[in-house]
C-alpha cells in the first residue's frame, strides 16, 4: 500500500509524463466555452475580442454525444438455458443489473460521458459504495486531470484524479476539516482555489490537499482486493487519449478570423472616402442632403474592390472544418432535398455512422466490466443482506427481495448489447433483422436481444408464448361455434354449444382471463357413482338396467363369438 507522500510523488511523475495532454484537453475545453481567445491571443484585438462565427466544435460535439448517449440491453445469460431453474436465476440477475443502471441514473450521466469521451478521448468510470442504500454505484469522471494506469491487457491498474476546487465549496463537503482548508489569520486567508487528489488502486482509495501540507480527508481500504477504477480510451495511432476536434482548432481559428476581417472589409467598404468632381464648392453629408455639380455622375464613393476568391475561402475553410471533426453536413440540415436521394443522404452519414459504432463498441467493454465490478462488490460486501428494488422491467413496475450471496452466486457476467441498429438507420436494421429471421439465419431470441431498448427478453418470450397460446383458444372456441349449424340440420340440440359459448361471452366480460374461462365452461361432467360389484358399462355404450333379463335368462342362445358365463355352462352339463 503506497503512502500518501508517494503517492505525492506519482501524481508529479504522472502530470509530467501527460503534459502535452493536458495542454490539447485545456485548449479544446477553452474553445468550447467559447475562448479560443485564451488560446491564440495574438489573433484577437480589442475591437473584437471573442469569434464572430458560431462554436462549429462545441454544435458538433453536442450532437455526437447525444447520439451516442443511449444506453444499450443489459442481459444475463443462464449457463443451461434449458432449465426453467436456471432461466429464472438468469432473469434476477437481468433485473438487479438493471437496477444498478437506473439507480445510478447512468442514463443522464452519459450525456456528458459520451461528451467527455468525444473531446477529450477517454472516459474513466468508478464504482463506489453507497451506504445509504447499500448498493454499488456507478459514477463517470470527468477525464480532464485524470491519469489512469493500464497494463498491457487494458486492465486498470490504479487511477489518479486531479481536481482543481475552490476552498470554501470544499470546506462545506468536509466540515470537519473546515478549519484546515480555509485557515484563517490576522492578515490573509487561504488560497481560494486549492487542488484535491483522488487516488484509486487495489489496495485503498485516499482523498488528500497537496496545497495543505498533503492533508488526508479520507483513506479507506478497499475490501475487494480489486481497482473498482475502468476507463475506456478512444482509440489511436500511438495509444495516447486524442479527442475528436484537437486537429480543427486552428481551421476553427482561421474561419474566426476570416470572418472578421470580412467584416473590417465590409465595413471599409461602408465608410470609403467620397470622390467629388472641382466644381463641387460644399461638401453636404446626411440623407437628402444636396450637391450641385455640372458633373453629378462623378459624385460616388471610392470602390473597394475585394477577390472573389475571398468568400470562396470562406466556404473551403468551413468543409475542413466538417471533414476533420468527421461531421457531415447533413446533420446540420444543410441538404438539397431537390438533388439528392435517400441513397445520397445515408451515404453523407456514413463516416457519422462508424464512428457512432466505434464509440458504442468501447462503451460496451467499459458497462461489461463495471456491471461485472458491481455484481461482485454487492455479494462480497452486503451479501448476507435481504435486499428490496423496484423498477419497471419492459414497462411492468416490478418489486423483488433478493439475497446477493445466493441471487448473483458468483455469477458476475453481463450481456451488454448496441445491437446492430446502433450506426445503422433504425428502418434498414429493422429489415435486415426480418430477413435474417425469415431465412432462418438467427433466432427469435438473437433479434429481441439486438433491438436495443429496455426488453427483458425471457419475459417476453413468455408473453409471446401466452399470446399465440390464447389466440389457439379463441380459434378453438370460434370453430366450435361454426359446428351449430351442423348438428342443427342432423336434428339434435345445439343448446348445450350455444350455453357455453354464451358463458365465454359472460367471463369476458367480468374481466376474467379466457384460459380460465375455456377451462371452466368445457370441464367434463362428472361421472355417476357405480355401486360395488356393479359392471361399468364400456365407452359409448348405455348401462344395461339392474332389472331387465339377461338373453340367457329369457331362454335365447348367446350371441357368436361372445362367451357364456359361468352359470350357463354348469345347466349345460347338467343337461
Amino acid at each position: 500500500m503506497l503512502t500518501v507522500k508517494e503517492v505525492v510523488a506519482k501524481v508529479s511523475r504522472l502530470q509530467t509524463k501527460y503534459a502535452a495532454r493536458d495542454q490539447r484537453m485545456r485548449d479544446v475545453l477553452s474553445v468550447r466555452q467559447g475562448d479560443i481567445s485564451k488560446v491564440y491571443p495574438a489573433m484577437f484585438s480589442e475591437e473584437y475580442p471573442k469569434p464572430l462565427v458560431a462554436n462549429f466544435v462545441d454544435v458538433a460535439a453536442r450532437d455526437l454525444a447525444e447520439v451516442m448517449a443511449p444506453l444499450p440491453s443489459f442481459n444475463c445469460a443462464a449457463t443451461n438455458m434449458v432449465s426453467d431453474s436456471a432461466r429464472k436465476a438468469a432473469d434476477t440477475r437481468t433485473r438487479i443489473a438493471n437496477y444498478y443502471i437506473s439507480g445510478s441514473e447512468l442514463q443522464i450521466q452519459m450525456y456528458n460521458g459520451a461528451d467527455w469521451f468525444n473531446t477529450y478521448g477517454m472516459l474513466p468510470a468508478i464504482v463506489e459504495m453507497d451506504y445509504e442504500t447499500n448498493n454499488p454505484r456507478i459514477r463517470l469522471l470527468n477525464p480532464f486531470g485524470v491519469y489512469p494506469e493500464i497494463d498491457r491487457f487494458g486492465r486498470t491498474i490504479s487511477l489518479t484524479q486531479v481536481i482543481q476546487t475552490d476552498a470554501e465549496t470544499l470546506a462545506s463537503q468536509y466540515p470537519e476539516f473546515a478549519s484546515q482548508i480555509m485557515p484563517k489569520t490576522s492578515f490573509t486567508m487561504g488560497s481560494p482555489y486549492i487542488s484535491m487528489v483522488r487516488y484509486h488502486d487495489k489496495d485503498q482509495d485516499v482523498v488528500f490537499l497537496p496545497d495543505r501540507e498533503n492533508l488526508v480527508l479520507s483513506n479507506l481500504p478497499n475490501p475487494t482486493g480489486k481497482c473498482m477504477a475502468r476507463v475506456a480510451v478512444r482509440s489511436s495511432l500511438d495509444g495516447e487519449a486524442r479527442g475528436q476536434f484537437d486537429d480543427i482548432l486552428a481551421v476553427q481559428l482561421a474561419r474566426a478570423r476570416f470572418a472578421v476581417l470580412q467584416i473590417q472589409a465590409a465595413e471599409k467598404s461602408i465608410q470609403a472616402p467620397i470622390a467629388i468632381p472641382q466644381d463641387v464648392q460644399e461638401l453636404a453629408l446626411g440623407p437628402d442632403s444636396i450637391m450641385r455639380s455640372a458633373n453629378p455622375q462623378a459624385i460616388r464613393r471610392v470602390p473597394l474592390e475585394l477577390p472573389p476568391g475571398v468568400f470562396t475561402e470562406s466556404g473551403v475553410l468551413e468543409r475542413e472544418l466538417r471533414l476533420g471533426a468527421r461531421y457531415p453536413e447533413v446533420r446540420s440540415g444543410n441538404v438539397d432535398a431537390s438533388i439528392i436521394t435517400g441513397r445520397g443522404v445515408q451515404a453523407l452519414q456514413a463516416g457519422f455512422d462508424t464512428q457512432v459504432r466505434a464509440a458504442q463498441a468501447q462503451f460496451a467493454r467499459l458497462f461489461t466490466e463495471l456491471v461485472s465490478l458491481c455484481f461482485e462488490t454487492d455479494e462480497k460486501i452486503f451479501g448476507a443482506m435481504t435486499k428490496e428494488i423496484k423498477g419497471v422491467d419492459d414497462g411492468t413496475p416490478f418489486n423483488m427481495k433478493y439475497v446477493p450471496s445466493r441471487a448473483i452466486n458468483g455469477e458476475y457476467g453481463v450481456d451488454v448489447r448496441y445491437g446492430i441498429m446502433s450506426g445503422m438507420n433504425p428502418n434498414n436494421a429493422i429489415i435486415a433483422l426480418l430477413q435474417m429471421r425469415s431465412d432462418k439465419l438467427v433466432s427469435r431470441d438473437y433479434v429481441r436481444r439486438e433491438i436495443p431498448m429496455e426488453l427483458n427478453v425471457t419475459q417476453e418470450e413468455q408473453r409471446v408464448d401466452i399470446e399465440e397460446m390464447r389466440d389457439s383458444l379463441r380459434v378453438a372456441v370460434a370453430q366450435y361455434a361454426q359446428a351449430i349449424p351442423a348438428i342443427a340440420a342432423q336434428g339434435q340440440d345445439p343448446s348445450q354449444i350455444v350455453s357455453r359459448i354464451a358463458e365465454v361471452i359472460k367471463g369476458r366480460q367480468k374481466g376474467l382471463q379466457l384460459e380460465t374461462i375455456v377451462e371452466k365452461v368445457f370441464a367434463p361432467e362428472p361421472q355417476p357413482e357405480v355401486p360395488m360389484g356393479a359392471e361399468v358399462p364400456a365407452a359409448g355404450m348405455a348401462p344395461v338396467p339392474a332389472s331387465q333379463p339377461t338373453p340367457e335368462q329369457m331362454g335365447a342362445a348367446p350371441a357368436a363369438g361372445s362367451r357364456p358365463d359361468i352359470a350357463t355352462l354348469l345347466a349345460s352339463i347338467a343337461g
